[in-house]
């Protein structure tokens, strides 16, 4: 079991490194996918059937479908070339993730469970539903509530950033009854 552990785990990094290293967006969804299937296996591992059932279906299968969806809506299948269009991004991003890693570091060495693994562990009764979901809707009500309304504004804003505006017409080269009269300087140029 411990072996399988370490498998997954390993796999999961892999996913990970390539959902954040790679150009192509399909690909990088394809790498999260990855990442969330060990994931799912890390619970299995854990006897956490019922987390390792939700994070395939909603995460692996249904979060998944709309980014992809949200990829192909916003036509982002060809890799990224060019400069970053954000200055010093990678800069930033680097000092980012040192800080954040920093962050983890300290939490890692300093912090202090407040109450012991197995007692936490024995009030979830092995990941079962009924024990997940009270816990959920008690205790992590306000957390819970606050990812739904964070995907609704992904959502909202993905519909939003694809809704392009209708062209206009030109009114210096339309023809018609409605058509702009040409500018004056416009037609001696087309005249000559």
């Amino acid at each position: 079991m411990m072996l399988a552990f370490i498998l997954l785990g390993a796999l999961t990094l892999v996913g990970g490194v390539i959902t954040v290293a790679a150009r192509n967006a399909v690909h990088a969804a394809l790498g999260l996918v990855g990442t969330l299937l060990s994931v799912a296996g890390l619970f299995a591992t854990l006897n956490a059937s019922f987390l390792a059932a939700t994070q395939v279906i909603v995460y692996a299968g249904a979060v998944m479908v709309l980014f992809l969806f949200v990829i192909m809506l916003l036509g982002a299948t060809q890799p990224v070339k060019g400069r970053d269009p954000v200055p010093f991004v990678r800069e930033l991003a680097g000092i980012g993730g040192t800080l954040l890693a920093g962050a983890f570091v300290v939490l890692a060495f300093t912090y202090r469970d407040p109450q012991p693994l197995a007692q936490g562990a024995q009030a979830l009764r092995g990941g079962a539903a009924g024990a997940v979901g009270e816990t959920l809707l008690t205790r992590f009500l306000l957390p819970f509530e606050a990812v739904s309304i964070l995907l609704l504004v992904a959502i909202v804003g993905s519909v939003a950033l694809v809704q392009r505006p209708a062209p206009q017409p030109d009114p210096l080269f339309s023809t018609g009854p409605d058509a702009a009269p040409a500018h004056p300087d416009f037609a001696e140029e087309v005249r000559a």
